[in-house]
């Protein structure tokens, strides 16, 4: 159980489905959300700046909205001060629960302990915070995700040949970067132990920025020219910068290219052909569950998750929200979900080329 008062987490094996049953019960209080009052709920996030998280934030805040909450929203600018200090300010806007993106999951450790000491739930949001007793992280499964990246590669292996990988890492101030790596190399091992592929440039990119993803692929092409066939880049930010490096020196649309996200700009290299793959993931799905989940735990309801994640402190637990692989070829299925339009997808694409509409 966890220490923490005033809350408490009660884990119950569920063996009749194979997973653990998660429940959050309150300790002594009931809920301070005045009858008739709007609760009112913060989501601080790392950054704003890449198309993705924006997508989140107006998911989250639209869902909340629906339920009857207000959101106060903050964004950091990839600053741990910043984050913190918007923490704080949103305590002291009487916030009844936090879900944060943390720049840096470790630093975040006291934004966590801040708000517990002002009895404010926190629920980490697609990044872990370490090192804290958080009361329920909701995410992508990044294990999956990277696993899913690394197959993309391996089925393109042509028999006999030999795939040499330029790989391109997230920041390493986010926990995920760390496990997209994990479950690149669990599907790469095989092939690397045969000698089938060679990681022969492998960086990490700083505070996941384009500019530093060139950089790598900058420094790759200086050291290695045109001899190599793929770039595995963790998401679709470093994917754009690995891209306009490679467009720099001929080479768009002849490497392999990997990415994650489904931004709108990489889905149109996708059907351009100058990135390989992408990784969509139901963001809506993700930010919807999340709001949902904060109302619950600000009125004091009880919660069930599905497994547990180590922070480095307690077994936090934690929901996975599935994701899909997304190719030139099912590129409809982000259209169908009404997550991005078919016009701006395929807007610089002839019409005579264009796929059919969904």
């Amino acid at each position: 159980m966890n220490p923490r008062v005033p809350w408490a987490w009660a884990v119950v094996l569920a063996a009749f489905v194979g997973c653990v049953a998660v429940g959050l019960a309150r300790r002594g209080k009931a809920s301070t959300i005045a009858k008739g009052k709007r609760p009112l709920i913060g989501f601080s996030v790392d950054t704003l700046k890449e198309e993705r998280w924006q997508h989140d934030r107006d998911f989250f805040v639209g869902r909340a909205n629906e339920l009857g909450a207000d959101v106060l929203v903050q964004a950091a600018n990839s600053d741990d001060t910043r984050q913190l200090r918007d923490v704080e300010s949103m305590i002291t806007a009487k916030i009844e629960a936090l879900v944060i993106v943390p720049h840096d999951g470790a630093a975040m450790a006291k934004a966590v302990r801040v708000a517990h000491e002002a009895d404010v739930p926190v629920i980490a949001y697609d990044r872990i915070v370490n090192d804290s007793d958080l009361d329920l992280y909701i995410a992508f499964d990044a294990v999956r995700i990277g696993e899913m990246q690394a197959k993309f590669l391996v089925d393109k292996l042509k028999p006999g040949s030999k795939m040499r990988i330029v790989r391109i890492n997230g920041a390493k101030t986010d926990n995920n970067s760390f496990l997209l790596r994990r479950g690149q190399d669990a599907v790469l091992k095989p092939h690397l132990a045969r000698g089938a592929m060679e990681i022969v440039h492998d960086d990490w990119a700083q505070e996941w920025k384009p500019e530093n993803a060139k950089k790598i692929v900058n420094a790759a092409i200086t050291r290695l020219g045109n001899k190599f066939d793929a770039v595995l880049a963790a998401n679709d930010g470093t994917a754009g910068g690995a891209i306009q490096a490679l467009l720099e020196d001929g080479l768009a649309g002849k490497i392999l290219v990997t990415g994650g996200d489904a931004e709108l700009a990489a889905c149109q290299r996708v059907v351009a052909g100058t990135q390989s793959m992408t990784v969509y993931m139901p963001i809506r799905d993700l930010a919807r569950r999340a709001a949902e989940i904060a109302l619950r735990l600000a009125a004091k309801r009880h919660v069930v998750a599905t497994s547990v994640e180590d922070n480095g402190k307690v077994k936090v637990p934690s929901i996975a929200i599935d994701s899909v692989t997304l190719t030139k070829e099912n590129m409809d299925v982000v259209v169908k979900a009404g997550y991005l339009k078919y016009d701006e997808i395929y807007r610089d694409v002839p019409a005579a080329q264009r796929p059919p509409r969904p």
